[in-house]
């Protein structure tokens, strides 16, 4: 049977695949999928080894033949690097190859998540992982300075980490904002398809499925600060979207997304609780506040924010999502004084 090369693309894409999926009974799967013979499918599988893209790790066994380059960039009071140049010398050799739209989306990350450890890491070095395979690119930016979390908690005299992940998680948090804008990490975890942020034990994470997460890590890491980003290579994103989302031609970036889950440990009862959730919140105009995963707000939490804080800034368009029975009955309870 002969194949267009379109189709021999789809074959090859979709072997490449179920091997990063780490599927058993690989050959029989792609013989089922595509109605051809295991031994056409041998032969597909023989010519991406050759072609260097996959090596055999044992009977009907393949992995990904991953490329790494590490670069170490110093970042000396003396003489510190530009992250247009750190991009030049690192990452935009390895990404040449890739589509434009993939290519406009790593430029954008990249040098805003190198730009953050020049100059807030207080970091004489900064050490650059690349990751690429068939499938994917990856890519960490690790420092030995202060540490993000611990940094931004200084600077605005929070109370714990926990208060310093959450509010950068909002997004327009900047130690520096005569330089900054502190938009970097909430647009470029948005438009990655996986990233996080390591530093002091806490973990802020991101991914495509539009999952957020704060944790605690008791591993000891080397390093203080790790930013990890990784995008599919033939990713159909486009980087205006993400800012079209959450951005005005006029105003500039005016929404966030708040996943309440995130924030507390169990269900938020009281007002101090709304009161860490509405900080920062006066200087968007949209905000969608995620109740996904929770399955009940006290009536204090839900007062001070959809009440309280609502009277205080009627401009700022509150948007609950993701409410279940409970939580929407005690939003409505409390709204309805407004009515």
């Amino acid at each position: 049977m002969k194949f267009t090369e379109e189709q021999r693309k789809s074959i090859n894409q979709y072997i490449l695949l179920k091997i990063d999926e780490k599927c058993d009974g690989l050959s029989k799967y792609v013989s089922d999928a595509f109605k051809i013979s295991t031994s056409t499918v041998h032969n597909y599988l023989k010519k991406l080894i050759e072609d260097g893209v996959i090596v055999k790790d044992g009977k009907d066994k393949y992995s990904l033949k991953t490329e790494k380059s590490f670069f170490s960039v110093s970042n000396s009071a003396a003489k510190k690097p530009t992250e247009e140049s750190v991009f030049r010398n690192t990452l935009m050799p390895k990404i040449a190859d890739l589509p434009s739209n993939v290519k406009a989306i790593w430029e954008y990350s990249f040098t805003e998540m190198v730009n953050n450890a020049i100059e807030h890491s207080e970091s004489d070095n900064i050490w650059i992982l690349i990751e690429k395979n068939a499938l994917n690119t990856s890519v960490y930016i690790m420092d030995d300075g202060i540490g993000v979390f611990r940094k931004i908690q200084e600077h605005f005299d929070y109370d714990s980490l926990d208060d310093a992940v959450i509010e950068l998680s909002k997004g327009k948090l900047t130690t520096d904002s005569s330089c900054h804008s502190g938009e970097g990490i909430f647009f470029t975890s948005r438009i990655m398809d996986d990233f996080y942020v390591y530093s002091n034990h806490k973990m802020y994470t991101f991914n495509k499925f539009q999952e957020e997460a704060i944790d605690s890590i008791k591993k000891e890491y080397v390093f203080s600060t790790c930013v990890y980003m990784s995008l599919s290579n033939i990713s159909k994103k486009d980087i205006n979207d993400v800012f079209d989302e959450y951005t005005d031609v006029d105003k500039g970036f005016i929404r966030t997304l708040i996943p309440i889950k995130n924030i507390f440990e169990g269900d938020p009862i009281s007002r101090s609780q709304a009161k860490r959730v509405c900080s920062r919140l006066e200087q968007f105009s949209e905000v969608e506040l995620d109740f996904d995963g929770v399955s009940f707000v006290g009536q204090g939490f839900a007062h001070q924010i959809f009440f309280v804080f609502a009277n205080a800034h009627p401009e700022i368009k509150l948007i609950p999502i993701n409410m279940n029975d409970n939580v929407r009955k005690m939003y409505v309870h409390v709204t309805a004084v407004n009515k």
